[in-house]
């Protein structure tokens, strides 16, 4: 196995001074769960990314997923092009009875990407098992669905691997595999065993047991030099996942992650200290637009004013031309994703607001995935009623406007026409009726569904502690909206980025996430976020932006300030913000997507390109 013994040289290139292109006379395979097969980050982190990396190595680049989504079809073109390394391994892997899909991902780019179905082998699981724990010491449980697909694909993909690695068919090319996160990576343990012509290079994106731990543990990074991790990972019921975890970290020759945080947990829990960091990028160019920066956000947000009106005017308007939107997204892990904080900073701008006479509103969505029955039948009633109201008003502006113009037209008189005149008593009728309707003395609701749990919800549960109702006298509203938005969503009938756009403000002090791709995507839209120094996103801009507040991009210091500490901290940063004019916002739209520029995958491969040239030095 290789030593942990860092090469200086790449720790240059991980931080700056890079090593530039492709490793010559080599294939690089990236592998992932995550390929054709949308479930998390990773996907984002390859979709992205592949324009790039196709540009650069070309017909040499293939990647390797599972072929288990429902609708692989809509995004997977089967080819008949077997005339390359990958195509002929195919073909050797039919010959010898299996099931091997080979074509393109129809993503940016059109990588090569070889799928394998995991239940063909379902009849082998049992050897297949048993060779992981005879030859490399790693017990799996017999019912476990994801843990049986996982072990089956990896025996598929070092098959392949071991296939691919045939002078026959690759030619005495290097081979360069990339594998991410452990599903990917039950096959590494296996291909070291066989050969040792393939240079394994293995990215945990986010530890497991760091994930678990961080959720129950509310001083983890404290406690992270004093964990046992056999004993936590007992205890959470993931020794599996955590023993295939640590193989791959071991029995890579390049062992990478994508921060420095994150850099640090796996030195306490996988026993090995990362070779380089890969911090994680965006292909900028599909979200920037530097002349429509303003006018994208007009446009979205005033689809979001459509739905405060519905949900606030009956009780409580406001002034919407004095109005701010701060939205957060992203897993409902309350305090991991740091919901918590947000909440408890809130409640500190919404008391330092009314203190001070503020004459602004500043809406807040939490978006997220929660367990629901429905959307809240009065929220629905309430936008309904809204839409009624809104044709009844177009329906008479229409008729006012017709016979205004003709009167005005006849020149009888120069009198100043009665408009009441110009209206028909069905429509004073109508309006008088809905606005009967629509006016309501209840406070609107936080919450825009029926929660399966509502008693236990931990957002639910801040707000009734802090009697946080969406009060008149409150400055700052809460809409808790536990689904994802989208143009089919009723509720507001955008997609999620052009909602994204039509905001002011992102919100993401994170507690526990090794990178954090959610501030990026804000900063690539035009739209100014915040981060933590313990998201990986946030660390690496503190060393790489000069002056990022400046920039649009406000990082709270969670690493070295207490809970309430760094709760005050985020209200200065949400109360600075908000005290902020209209000319300086816009500015700052300018300069937070200037600045996202430096994520883009063209800078960012760069260390890409040093892991891969320190794989191609390690042998055996």
């Amino acid at each position: 196995m290789t030593k942990n013994n860092p090469n200086p040289r790449v720790f240059e290139a991980a931080t700056g001074d890079a090593t530039s292109g492709r490793v010559d006379n080599a294939l690089l395979i990236e592998c992932a769960w995550e390929v054709c097969n949308q479930v998390g980050g990773i996907y984002t982190v390859l979709r992205s990314k592949a324009p790039t990396i196709v540009e650069k190595w070309g017909k040499d680049y293939c990647l390797l997923g599972p072929y288990v989504h429902p609708n692989v079809s809509a995004f997977f073109e089967p080819t008949e092009d077997y005339d390359d390394p990958f195509g002929l391994a195919v073909i050797r892997m039919r010959e010898m009875g299996y099931e091997v899909h080979y074509g393109n991902w129809m993503i940016g780019g059109k990588p090569k990407v070889v799928l394998f179905n995991p239940a063909q082998v379902d009849d082998k699981l049992g050897e297949i098992k048993y060779e992981l724990w005879d030859h490399h010491n790693i017990s799996t449980p017999t019912h476990h669905p994801l843990i049986n697909q996982v072990v089956a694909f990896g025996f598929l993909v070092k098959t392949f691997m071991l296939t691919l690695a045939d002078e026959n068919i690759s030619a005495g090319k290097k081979l360069i595999t990339h594998m991410h996160e452990w599903m990917a990576a039950t096959a590494i343990p296996g291909i070291r065993r066989n050969t040792d012509r393939i240079q394994l290079v293995f990215t945990t994106h986010a530890t497991l047991l760091g994930r678990y731990l961080a959720m129950n543990d509310p001083e983890f990074y404290q406690h992270l030099p004093f964990y046992n991790w056999e004993a936590e990972a007992k205890k959470f019921g993931i020794e599996t996942e955590t023993n295939f975890e640590r193989a791959a970290a071991h029995g890579s020759h390049v062992f990478t992650t994508v921060s420095e945080v994150t850099g640090r947990e796996c030195e306490q829990l996988l026993g090995r200290k990362p070779d380089v960091i890969l911090p994680n990028g965006l292909n900028i160019q599909r979200f920037v637009a530097p002349h429509e920066i303003q006018n994208l956000h007009q446009d979205y947000k005033d689809e979001i004013h459509k739905f405060v009106q519905g949900h606030f005017f009956q009780s409580t308007p406001f002034n919407l031309d004095r109005v701010l939107y701060f939205f957060t997204s992203g897993r409902y892990e309350y305090k991991n994703k740091g919901f918590d904080i947000t909440l408890e900073a809130l409640t500190r701008l919404n008391h330092r607001m009314k203190q001070e006479g503020i004459d602004k509103t500043v809406v807040m969505f939490f978006i997220t995935k929660g367990e629901v029955k429905s959307i809240n039948p009065h929220v629905m009633e309430s936008r309904a009623m809204l839409n009624e109201l809104q044709a009844t008003t177009e329906a008479i502006k229409e008729q006012i406007g017709e016979r205004l113009f003709t009167r005005v037209a006849k020149a009888e008189d120069s009198k100043f026409p009665d408009l009441n005149e110009l209206l028909d008593e069905y429509w004073k009728i109508r309006l008088r009726r809905n606005l009967q309707i629509w006016k309501n003395q209840g406070l609107p609701s936080v919450v825009t569904h029926d929660l399966v749990d509502d008693s236990n919800d931990p957002i639910l549960q801040f707000l009734r502690e802090a009697e946080f109702y969406n009060k008149a006298e409150d400055r700052v509203k809460i809409v808790f909206h536990p689904d994802f938005i989208n143009s089919a969503n009723p509720l507001f009938g955008i997609e999620y980025p052009e909602f994204v756009r039509g905001c002011h403000l992102g919100v993401f002090p994170s507690y526990y996430e090794p990178w954090g791709y959610t501030p990026l995507e804000c900063m690539a839209s035009g739209v100014p976020a915040v981060t933590s120094n313990l998201a990986g996103f946030g660390s690496y801009s503190l060393k790489n932006i000069p002056n990022p507040e400046l920039h649009g991009l406000y990082v709270v210091n969670r690493r070295d300030l207490l809970y309430h500490n760094a709760a005050d901290q985020l209200a200065d940063q949400l109360y600075h913000f908000v005290t902020l004019g209209r000319r300086e916002r816009i500015e700052q739209r300018y300069k937070v997507e200037e600045a996202a520029m430096r994520f883009d995958w063209n800078s960012l491969t760069r260390h890409y390109d040093a892991a891969y040239a320190l794989a191609a030095e390690r042998q055996g």
